[in-house]
């Protein structure tokens, strides 16, 4: 680690943008380290950067290493790196919040097809709820609605039902920890109950603690792409064995399944499913495709990629995400989370030499893979099977924020080629820079404990992977960790092209972590810490707008105003008059002022795509469209997304009559009329931004509105 050119890196940098009230409210109301009385610990944001790297530090060795270190942490978090949420919040606070984790992402274990099974793991997802982690699931492992369960000697009522308990589940728990819950729900696009899983959320206040994606495989694209009849099937019970022909091709396929226990499964590990009947592919991608037109789910998961670019392709058959789809896992997997604000890194911005600084973003990336590795060991996970899990592996998610207001600041329209040029460097040089710490630590504290594990080969592998039949390898041969993932994970043949050296050294020592990067969506990290730069790899969602916040005691949601972290930049470095939406030439902002409307989904699409080439993990990532955008045009986003090599996909088109968005533009709410009937049956009707007494309380009518059709109102 180079420590001398760490001070002499801070060259040229703007003047720090005075923070926006909304920003250090958010702070102050979400990370801020505060007594169960209320009274605050962290004196500023400042004070909990040092509590943040005093924690971390703590995890060294030797005193010495412990004093090092929390200054380098504490220079990198005041350079640009934001831990997460959790860890913002939880990290070196012990003493007043014993029972809380610092990880943002978990994965449930398999939720097996039993009464037993799935309250069993009801009681795990509330305990890790509880600790401030979200949670995902996948609930195709359920049999379909109206299938016949021998024991109970009746018929079930399928997995949306079973839903609605988890969903009722993370409210309750959510509302007593004044935190909002977070899970994600996914279903195969086989499963016999995809129709009921596409249209759930159109019942109003239906799984309202749920995101919802679909897990897509390549199979399915390609019946769509050829206009083909698609299989809905479910597995055969050991108990059903007698009642089928295993080999009827017309009644059974088999095909590989989450959990093989009580299925009737081959050698090869395929498990047979019962066809349930067909769908004509294009009309259930149309179902899809107008559920997410309108109601902006279900996400879309092309499950096949994320498990062939997998790092542990060998060991995982990964089935779900955490609830914003950038963390793929296994069951019981959890991964923390980081991410670094690009906008710290420009020079000159906005000016004739606007540039980017990448000595200091490497460095600052060198130094943040450290501490975020050091997390692993205050991770505070509820269950055993997740700390198992993730000091196995030590898996993290490292990304950056703040994509959209530094290409603003660099003088570069979101989606333009140079763009795409820059997301794509921005990502590589920290791939490159991470497994360089991968390296160094593997070194230094030794690798992660699955490296130097011996795996034994099975025909799968070599299936999976045929270069190592090529290299000699055999079924039954034994093969450590490292080999595996360094040699033969598809994401780290595509670093040793860039980096052929590193790449060969850690497959002879093995990595410190399995996986380095992931992009979340930042939201409010980017609005408190970093003064509302652009969430994650997004463009701004405008340069003026509102954002719907949960106040714990307040019944509605509540409107605060913010601005773009470029537009506040801008008024104070080039012109303070500057606007958004103004006519008058001396307010005017340059054309590169793009905003997510501006953006067509090809160019979100060939932005996320840039950078998901160099994340291990995932990118949550949102193509806004506007409210009249063309269906048809609509349908083309997810085909384009996977043919250009994306893990997933999800959009967002405004539509008042289904949901409130947490972003509002204030043109959108002026013209959106809302009707609310009285007891009385009287009418009001109301725009959008119209602020409305009602029980005692002021609220805007969007909020208003979307609080009582949900069924939150007075629930916060």
């Amino acid at each position: 680690m180079n420590t001398v050119r760490i001070e002499a890196l801070n060259r040229d940098a703007a003047a720090p943008i005075p923070m926006q009230p909304a920003s250090r409210d958010i702070w102050d109301k979400k990370y801020r380290l505060k007594t169960k009385q209320g009274v605050p610990v962290d004196a500023d944001i400042d004070h909990t950067y040092q509590r943040v790297a005093h924690a971390l530090a703590d995890a060294e060795v030797t005193p010495e290493k412990r004093k090092y270190w929390y200054e380098r942490f504490l220079w990198a978090l005041r350079r640009g790196a934001i831990p997460a949420g959790r860890i913002t919040s939880n990290a070196g606070a012990l003493q007043h919040k014993p029972a809380t984790s610092t990880i943002n992402c978990t994965v449930s274990g398999t939720i097996e097809d039993s009464m037993d099974g799935i309250l069993d793991k009801v009681h795990e997802a509330g305990l890790t709820l509880k600790a401030g982690c979200g949670i995902g699931y996948e609930f195709s492992t359920l049999r379909p609605r109206g299938a016949f369960v021998a024991g109970a000697g009746a018929y079930t009522s399928g997995p949306m039902s079973f839903m609605d308990i988890y969903d009722k589940m993370c409210f309750t728990v959510s509302s007593a920890g004044g935190r909002r819950g977070a899970q994600m729900g996914t279903f195969d696009v086989s499963h016999p109950d995809v129709k009921d899983f596409i249209r759930a959320k159109r019942e109003n206040g239906r799984l309202r603690q749920f995101n919802l994606s679909l897990l897509i495989t390549d199979g399915f694209m390609d019946a769509v792409e050829n206009d083909t009849d698609w299989p809905l099937v479910f597995p055969i019970n050991v108990k059903e064995r007698d009642e089928v022909d295993l080999d009827d091709a017309d009644k059974i396929v088999w095909r590989d399944w989450p959990t093989h226990k009580n299925y009737v499964t081959r050698d090869d590990g395929q498990v047979a499913c019962k066809i349930y009947g067909h769908i004509r592919a294009k009309h259930l991608w149309d179902m899809i495709m107008s559920s997410t037109y309108d109601y902006a789910e279900p996400g879309f998961i092309l499950i096949d990629r994320v498990n062939e670019m997998n790092n542990n392709w060998w060991c995982e058959n990964i089935r779900a995400t955490n609830p914003c789809g950038e963390q793929p896992l296994p069951p019981y997997g959890s991964c923390l989370l980081g991410s670094v604000n690009l906008t710290t890194f420009v020079r000159d911005p906005f000016g004739p030499k606007a540039r980017f600084d990448w000595d200091e973003y490497k460095e600052v990336v060198r130094v943040f893979t450290r501490m975020l590795d050091n997390v692993v060991e205050i991770n505070g996970l509820p269950l055993a099977q997740q700390r198992d899990e993730i000091t196995r592996k030590r898996r993290h998610g490292m990304g950056f924020l703040g994509l959209g207001s530094t290409l603003a600041m660099l003088k570069m329209k979101y989606g333009s080629a140079e763009s795409c040029e820059f997301t794509e460097q921005v990502a590589r040089d920290m791939a490159v820079a991470g497994w360089e710490v991968a390296l160094s630590l593997a070194r230094e504290k030794g690798p992660a404990p699955i490296m130097i594990e011996e795996f034994t080969v099975t025909a799968q592998m070599l299936r999976q992977r045929p270069q190592m039949a090529a290299d000699g390898f055999k079924p039954g041969d034994k093969i450590p960790g490292r080999l595996l993932h360094a040699r033969y994970s598809r994401y780290m043949q595509r670093v040793a092209d860039v980096a052929p050296e590193l790449v060969e050294e850690l497959a002879r020592i093995g990595a410190r972590f399995t996986h380095h990067s992931s992009i979340a969506p930042t939201g409010t990290i980017s609005l408190s810490l970093a003064n509302n730069a652009s969430n994650g790899i997004e463009p701004s969602f405008a340069h003026h707008y509102s954002r719907n916040v949960i106040r714990e005691g307040k019944k509605s949601k509540e409107k605060v105003e913010v601005y773009s972290y470029e537009l506040l930049a801008y008024r104070e470095l080039i012109n303070a008059d500057a606007m958004p939406f103004t006519d008058k030439l001396e307010q005017k902002l340059p054309d590169y002022f793009v905003a997510a409307d501006d953006i067509t989904p090809k160019e979100h699409v060939d932005i996320q795509a840039a950078a998901q080439k160099w994340v291990d993990s995932s990118i949550s990532k949102t193509a806004n469209v506007p409210t009249d955008f063309p269906y048809e045009d609509f349908k083309n986003i997810y085909r384009y997304a996977h043919k250009q090599g994306l893990k997933g996909c999800t959009t967002f088109r405004f539509n008042p009559a289904a949901f409130q968005g947490v972003l509002v533009k204030e043109a959108d709410l002026e013209s959106t009329l809302y009707r609310f009937e009285l007891d009385d049956g009287t009418v009001v009707e109301a725009k959008g931004n119209d602020e409305i007494e009602y029980d005692g309380e002021t609220h805007t009518a969007a909020n208003l509105f979307d609080a009582l059709k949900e069924g939150y109102y007075g629930k916060f």
